[in-house]
């Protein structure tokens, strides 16, 4: 194939990886976004597969085999529920890609068509490697940590020590100091102590943020692993993985920057992690304390019948129980009864950018009955019962009234201002930001003690 025709066939490509952005931008087009997005992937894969250089098919085909095989696997056999963590996982292959291929380079440099007259890397190709290089070594273990605390195998508390932020320092001055003489001479020993602090680093900065901020620490390591797979593209000369790694580490800046906005945190206090550690609020010591009403599935499914409004509040409990279709079918009931039902989505709900839109398109609940907060808010007012199912932080009062909270000045839901508010959980245990929530102990509240799926399963025989 021709210079001409690979320069076109990537421009589709990317046009393609584009509309994919678009369509994913919103769940009515999100399944168009996809075939974009994998027809995008399919003719740069092909075309650079159809670029002179090629040595072995058959190595290419083999791999393709184990890891298209495995993809489906996973595909196929792994809950709605565990798409943060499988999310946080791809991402760390996508680091790791992007180390190996810069090992391969720096190992081999005359096959990468980056090797100078005597046989060393040009000093472009160092700076490039550099940069690939640590961050994805960053990536790879960041997303691994990230992995961890979503799938419960490590606690998801910020794990913090003294002087954690100088070390880091530290360790991050001696990465760049080790990446300079990397640059400057292009030997391994740098290299390998550049990619060890990248690779250390990784870990030190995800062990402190808590499970609160999974979903902003989600999207920035979509993003990270964007600009690692575009540092490569410069190393490979390749510049639709250039373009793809861009639009990838763009997109995932500008989400990050989006949830943090509402959070109302900035990213470097993120970052720095910390959240959740302790409970911010002025009333967490008190919880036993103070006075909160409880009811049962029947008396829950009483005032959603009778109410002329209802909104549903989704969030991580959800997730857990797997309650999406059960409260899907609860949501039909009360709707064939009359009853006007919404979903309320906060940004982020859940653990990672999206996930409660996605579990309820798992359920098909309709799009147009699916708001986001800034659009649901000013209806809460209106509303006879708010119906929240483990969305604890998101649905805070102290978020506006306590200025010594920790999520202080976040916005909401506004579900404190529903005449009624049904509150699904499985005890009066503080939520994952470690924070304890007055809209327990409001009088308008009901505490509904039970797992989220056999709530909404008690609920719906109660409905019927």
């Amino acid at each position: 194939m021709s210079a001409n025709m690979v320069a076109m066939a990537y421009l589709a490509a990317a046009v393609l990886f584009i509309l994919a952005l678009k369509g994913l931008s919103s769940p009515v087009s999100a399944r168009r976004g996809n075939l974009f997005g994998m027809l995008g992937m399919a003719l740069a894969v092909g075309v650079t597969l159809s670029i002179a250089g090629t040595h072995s098919y058959l190595w290419i085909f083999i791999a393709v085999l184990i890891g298209g095989g495995t993809g489906t696997l996973i595909a196929r056999s792994i809950p709605m529920t565990h798409m943060p963590q499988l999310v946080a996982a791809m991402h760390s292959l996508v680091g790791l890609a992007a180390v190996m291929i810069a090992a391969s380079a720096l190992y081999n440099p005359q096959a990468y068509g980056i090797a100078a007259a005597d046989g060393s890397l040009h000093i472009a190709s160092r700076i490039e490697l550099f940069l690939g290089t640590f961050i994805g070594a960053i990536t790879f273990t960041a997303s691994v940590v990230a992995f961890a605390k979503l799938q419960g195998l490590v606690s998801g508390r910020p794990l913090v020590f003294p002087g954690q932020h100088l070390v880091n320092l530290l360790l991050g001055i001696i990465m760049i100091g080790s990446g300079v003489v990397f640059c400057m001479t292009g030997e391994w020993t740098p290299f390998l102590i550049m990619t060890g602090i990248a690779l250390v680093l990784g870990v030190l900065l995800i062990v402190p943020i808590g499970g609160a901020d999974m979903p902003v620490v989600v999207s920035m390591l979509n993003s990270y692993s964007g600009w690692a797979a575009a540092g490569i593209g410069f190393t490979l000369s390749n510049n639709m993985l250039i373009v793809s790694g861009a639009l990838v580490g763009s997109s995932g800046a500008i989400l990050s920057y989006i949830m943090c906005r509402a959070m109302n945190r900035s990213l470097f206090n993120v970052l720095m992690g910390g959240f959740g550690a302790v409970a911010g609020s002025s009333s967490g010591g008190a919880r036993e304390e103070r006075p909160y009403h409880t009811g049962a599935a029947e008396d829950a499914a009483f005032m959603l019948q009778n109410a002329e409004s209802v909104i549903i509040i989704p969030g991580y409990g959800l997730a857990v129980a797997r309650a999406q279709h059960a409260l899907k079918e609860v949501a039909d009931v009360l709707t064939a009864a009359g009853v006007k039902v919404r979903f309320a989505i906060h940004p982020v709900a859940g653990r990672m950018p999206g996930h409660m839109n996605v579990l309820l398109a798992e359920a098909d609940v309709p799009y147009d009955a699916v708001q986001e907060m800034d659009e649901i808010n000013p209806e809460f007012a209106e509303t006879d019962v708010a119906l929240v199912i483990g969305a604890n932080d998101v649905t805070n009062p102290s978020a506006k009234t306590d200025p010594t909270s920790s999520i202080y000045g976040m916005p909401i839901l506004d579900v404190d201002k529903a005449r009624h508010v049904i509150f699904i959980k499985r005890s009066m245990a503080a939520g994952y930001a470690g924070l304890d929530n007055d809209l327990f102990y409001m009088d308008k509240t009901m505490m509904l003690f039970s797992d989220a799926k056999k709530a909404c399963e008690d609920m719906l025989h109660a409905l019927k």
